[in-house]
């Protein structure tokens, strides 16, 4: 066992949590989230299965952070994306780049793994509140440009991406994929837009 060396009990609990969060992780990369269980967490952190429970109440549960700590690194690395952009196709274009980026460099695996796992009910609220705020900024871009049907537009977007994530993990070039998928998001928007406006 690793040394703790934390000056707080507040400090060791976040410790121990990121711990045992790493360790499902790693299962979960290795054999899918139906894998992570109370057991395997604890014997892959070193701690007993009582010790595991002190942050967990199951194994569900700890696939349900697992997805909820993934959507906000993703969400993360969507605001940077679009941090500079001072319009809505520049968001739309950086928000679409950086997802596809992400998926590109191999970082949407953790995800993708546990895209099959059921989690709790009682966590459904905050994997929804994750997952609104990854598509903010694309839903204000989408807002900003006058598109009327703004749910139609997002289906469309992420019917685009995802298109695009089986295309590159099946050996396309990123970055023709990833051109090819704003380039194509810009157009359909604008031209949404645009009829919005003459009706």
């Amino acid at each position: 066992m690793p040394r703790i060396e934390t000056e707080t009990l507040a400090q060791h609990r976040d410790w121990r949590r990121n711990q045992l969060i790493d360790a499902a992780a790693s299962i979960a990369m290795e054999s899918g989230g139906a894998a992570v269980t109370v057991a395997a967490v604890a014997q892959r952190a070193g701690l007993s299965r009582t010790s595991v429970y002190e942050y967990f109440g199951s194994g569900s549960e700890l696939v349900a952070d697992l997805v909820i700590d993934e959507l906000h690194s993703f969400a993360e690395t969507l605001n940077i994306a679009v941090a500079e952009c001072t319009d809505a196709p520049c968001i739309v274009t950086c928000w679409v780049k950086g997802a596809l980026t992400y998926i590109a460099d191999g970082r949407h695996l953790l995800a993708k793994a546990l895209n099959a796992t059921a989690v709790p009910q009682s966590r459904a609220q905050q994997i929804g509140t994750a997952h609104r705020a990854l598509m903010a900024p694309l839903v204000k871009a989408v807002t900003d440009l006058g598109v009327k049907d703004t749910q139609r537009a997002l289906s469309f977007i992420q019917a685009i991406t995802d298109a695009s994530t089986k295309r590159i993990e099946s050996g396309h070039n990123a970055q023709d994929e990833i051109a090819y998928a704003t380039t194509f998001c810009i157009n359909g928007l604008m031209s949404s837009s645009l009829l919005s406006c003459n009706n």
